[in-house]
């Protein structure tokens, strides 16, 4: 008789072991799902801005190029002004400290 005992105790712990361990598992899925939905939520808003920001950058391009005047064409700069600008370029090379 204390075998039947004994087994039926065995029983009564391995199921509440293992509704403990559903219990966790439901816990840890809504965890990992809500995480999941907030994430695809944050995606999609980054897409959204994106998207906007797309079509700012090319109204706002197209206002530069209407508002632009046009541009005539520029002499040729003198070789004196070529030869600073290289003068400019080895300094610029130089490390700051």
């Amino acid at each position: 008789m204390s075998d039947l005992v004994s087994s039926g105790a065995l029983n009564l712990v391995s199921l509440a072991l293992s509704f403990l361990l559903l219990l966790v598992g439901l816990v840890l899925w809504f965890f990992v799902n809500r995480a999941s939905s907030r994430t695809n939520e944050q995606i999609e808003l980054l897409e959204a801005l994106l998207d906007q920001q797309k079509r700012q950058n090319a109204l706002l391009r197209r206002l530069c190029e209407a508002s632009e005047p046009e541009k005539k064409e520029e002499e040729a700069p003198k070789t004196e002004v070529v030869e600073d600008n290289n003068e400019d370029d080895f300094i610029r090379l130089v490390a700051e400290r």
